[in-house]
């Protein structure tokens, strides 16, 4: 989103108190919602609708009992706090966030308003909740983290294609600051499945380009994009590049799956986004964040693309096709 866009945008929260006497008496609740993804996103705008959705089982009406006021600030930090300032400074009902970096944000402003967070990895030691079974303060929600899963990621890569020797680890680490819970158990399973891991952070266009253009020109490179903010927003960037230097490539966010990535291990971030549906609708008839314990995957999604695959000129084995969750010819 362009900063003048943003800036257009502001201030139409302001509007809040006044929607809220519009409607014959009922009190209005309002949710304030950040999303690491620009506003023409089309894979934001579904996990809006999952939520949406959700909302509306539980018998919510935007417009006529709820209010849903969304900031689109991407990776950009500036623009996290910036957007995360102006919807806490609104007086929201509940907040919620959609990642990491936006959580951290709207903790630093938020003061005692609920907030709801999705897709947040390893939220006790991020500082974010005391724990996850009972979080304290103002703050539950969502994670999209379990231990193995870096290892796993990296093992089905190989599987993909066991000619992989050396693959590159992207991240920002100013928006994946938890990138060592995926990067460490990598580099644990590298030497069993035969593999050089390199993590190579990134923090602009140019350094995505020249981590990834390093591997074209070696055998046997391959890729790992952990979920993160940063990377998701330039997901066409970094598809683009693996399409054209031909490198097989993993991906922990389902945004690359829908946008044509070879294969995912990702939570689902739609279903997620719904079932905190569910968490707002507590929140809102009086439950308190600390005593709604933060919930983890229950599992994750293995989704393999054919029609990648064959592009990339992979056969991919029987025994990876009866593990995958779905495959897109």
């Amino acid at each position: 989103m362009k900063r003048r866009e943003f800036i257009a945008g502001l201030g139409s929260a302001a509007a809040w108190p006044l929607a809220a006497h519009a409607q014959r008496g009922e009190r209005m609740r309002r949710v304030g919602v950040l999303m690491p993804v620009g506003s023409d996103d089309p894979d934001g705008l579904a996990e809006m609708a999952a939520l949406r959705q959700g909302l509306t089982e539980h018998g919510w009406i935007e417009g006529r009992t709820i209010d849903i006021a969304v900031r689109w600030p991407g990776g950009n930090s500036e623009l996290i706090e910036a957007s995360a300032k102006e919807l806490v400074g609104a007086k929201p009902d509940v907040l919620l966030s959609r990642s990491t970096p936006i959580t951290a944000a709207f903790k630093r402003q938020s003061g005692a308003i609920p907030i709801v967070f999705v897709g947040v990895a390893e939220p006790v030691e991020q500082g974010l909740v005391q724990s996850l079974a009972r979080p304290g303060e103002n703050i539950t929600g969502f994670t999209n983290l379990e231990a193995s899963v870096g290892s796993k990621m990296l093992a089905l890569l190989k599987e993909i294609d066991p000619r992989i020797v050396r693959v590159v680890i992207i991240y920002n680490p100013q928006t994946a600051p938890f990138a060592g819970l995926y990067v460490r158990p990598m580099q644990s399973a590298a030497a069993s499945l035969g593999v050089e891991t390199i993590a190579m952070p990134v923090q602009s266009e140019s350094d995505i380009e020249a981590a990834m253009t390093a591997l074209a020109g070696q055998p046997g490179g391959g890729l790992v994009a952990i979920p993160d903010s940063f990377t998701t927003e330039r997901r066409d960037l970094i598809l683009a590049l693996a399409e054209r230097i031909r490198l097989p490539a993993i991906y922990g966010s389902p945004f690359f799956l829908w946008s044509g990535g070879l294969m995912t291990y990702a939570v689902d971030s739609r279903d997620l986004m719904h079932r905190a549906a569910d968490y707002v609708d507590r929140i809102l008839r009086g439950d308190r964040p600390a005593d709604l314990p933060v919930q983890q995957p229950t599992r994750y999604r293995l989704t393999i693309n054919m029609k990648t695959a064959k592009a990339l000129s992979l056969t991919v084995p029987p025994t990876l096709l009866a593990l995958a969750d779905e495959v897109i010819e």
